[in-house]
C-alpha cells in the first residue's frame, strides 16, 4: 500500500556531508512520524534520528550536533543532513514511517525503504 524509496548516499571523505533523502508514496491518508535507522556490519540496526507531524525530533546521541532531520513542505518527504561525517557513520541507511493508510485507517503502520549506503572513507 506504501513505499518509501530513499536517495542521497555514496561515497564521502571524513569531515564531509551528505543529505539523504526519502519520499513516501501510496494510499496514505497521514504520516505521524518519519525517521532514519542504521546498519553497519555486525551490528543491529539502530535509530538515528525521528521527527513527528508536529516537528518534534529525536536523535540517537551519536549524532547530535552533526546531523539534522527535517520534513518536507509536502509533508511526505523527510531530510538526513549529515555533516562532520565520520568513518564510524558508515552504514546503510533506513528510511522508516509510521503512516495511517486510508486502507486500515486511524492505525499506525510501520514501513520501511530499502535502504541506501553511506560510506565515509577515513
Amino acid at each position: 500500500q506504501v513505499q518509501l524509496v530513499e536517495s542521497g548516499g555514496g561515497l564521502v571523505q571524513a569531515g564531509g556531508s551528505l543529505r539523504l533523502s526519502c519520499g513516501a508514496s501510496g494510499s496514505i491518508f497521514r504520516i505521524n512520524a518519519m525517521g532514519w535507522y542504521r546498519q553497519a556490519p555486525g551490528k543491529q540496526r539502530e535509530l538515528v534520528a525521528t521527527i513527528t507531524s508536529g516537528g518534534n525530533t529525536n536523535y540517537a546521541d551519536s549524532v547530535k550536533g552533526r546531523f539534522a532531520i527535517t520534513r518536507g513542505n509536502a509533508k511526505n518527504t523527510v531530510y538526513l543532513q549529515m555533516n562532520s561525517l565520520k568513518p564510524e557513520d558508515t552504514a546503510v541507511y533506513y528510511c522508516n514511517a509510521h503512516i495511517w493508510t486510508t486502507v486500515a485507517g486511524p492505525q499506525d503502520m510501520d514501513y520501511w525503504g530499502k535502504g541506501t549506503l553511506v560510506t565515509v572513507s577515513p
